[in-house]
């Protein structure tokens, strides 16, 4: 596509770009975001970098997904930044269109699932995943890509969009990123920029509760119950720590798991001083 990377605004450009990207016989990859981009976005870009011949990264605080009382008009923004690192990681195409653009003033359209949705976080944001699969079903049929990359971070949202995909025939393969951290184990999100520096050791709890359930797992335990309350413990001796879940299920339906027997997701959601931070891991029997 060459050097200078293009930013398209609206769906219909995007579309009859994307139609023309198709008819040269080329590969488009994606990577959806809301902006705000990190370390765990590009290292995003760099697996669909790899995998097509053209890349392309969307621009987009979906309010969808966002409940009433949640952070859509401050969830943190800065798009000339966010378009220094999509060209530092080579992409051809940032699609950046506004709200009226891609939603209209009459839309009514919405993309449920029934199942998936019952666990986690789709328990305390009850519209988050609607609108998660909703702006993703718009973004492919824009986008049009061969292959669309999402990160482990949001595992719940992961499997979400792949059961989409599979129930509505989307000609997509979608890629799982892994979790980045940072140096001291943080995963990587937006949300990590509304945390003071005294509110990091709380911030961090979460990543040790899951190195303790996953020292016990590989140790041989196999009661759900005795690991929660150990990585509970972990959690709550932070006073500005409050759980929201914690929850060890099945990697695939995210139904409650009680004996272990084999893998097993353990992901967990905290509020540390009213900011909500996600996290999880997969957890092996007999593997550290």
């Amino acid at each position: 596509m060459g050097d200078l990377i293009k930013v398209i605004e609206t769906t219909e450009q995007m579309q009859q770009a994307a139609d023309r990207i198709r008819q040269d016989g080329k590969r488009i990859a994606f990577v959806p975001t809301m902006g705000f981009l990190h370390a765990g976005h590009l290292s995003l870009m760099r697996i669909g970098r790899q995998a097509a011949d053209v890349l392309v990264a969307s621009i987009f605080v979906n309010p969808a997904q966002f409940g009433p009382n949640e952070d859509f008009e401050t969830y943190p923004r800065d798009y000339d930044r966010d378009l220094d690192l999509c060209r530092s990681q080579k992409v051809d195409i940032v699609f950046a269109p506004d709200r009226e653009n891609l939603y209209g003033r009459a839309y009514q359209t919405y993309v449920r699932l029934d199942r998936l949705p019952d666990h986690l976080c789709g328990l305390s944001r009850p519209v988050f995943f609607t609108g998660v699969a909703t702006v993703v079903a718009k973004l492919f049929h824009i986008v049009k890509p061969h292959v669309a990359v999402f990160g482990q971070k949001d595992f719940q949202q992961l499997l979400v969009i792949r059961q989409m995909v599979r129930d509505l025939n989307f000609d997509t393969e979608i890629i799982a990123g892994p979790t980045v951290r940072e140096a001291d184990g943080l995963a990587m999100s937006s949300r990590n920029n509304y945390l003071t520096e005294d509110q990091r050791p709380a911030a961090l709890s979460l990543y040790d509760a899951l190195n303790v359930a996953r020292k016990m797992v590989a140790g041989g335990i196999t009661d759900a119950s005795r690991i929660r309350a150990r990585a509970e413990a972990a959690i709550t001796k932070y006073p500005e720590a409050e759980i929201d879940y914690l929850s060890l299920c099945d990697p695939e339906t995210l139904n409650d798991i009680d004996h272990i027997t084999g893998p097993v997701l353990m992901a967990l959601a905290v509020k540390v001083a009213g900011t909500r931070l996600i996290d999880n891991m997969v957890l092996q029997p007999g593997h550290e």
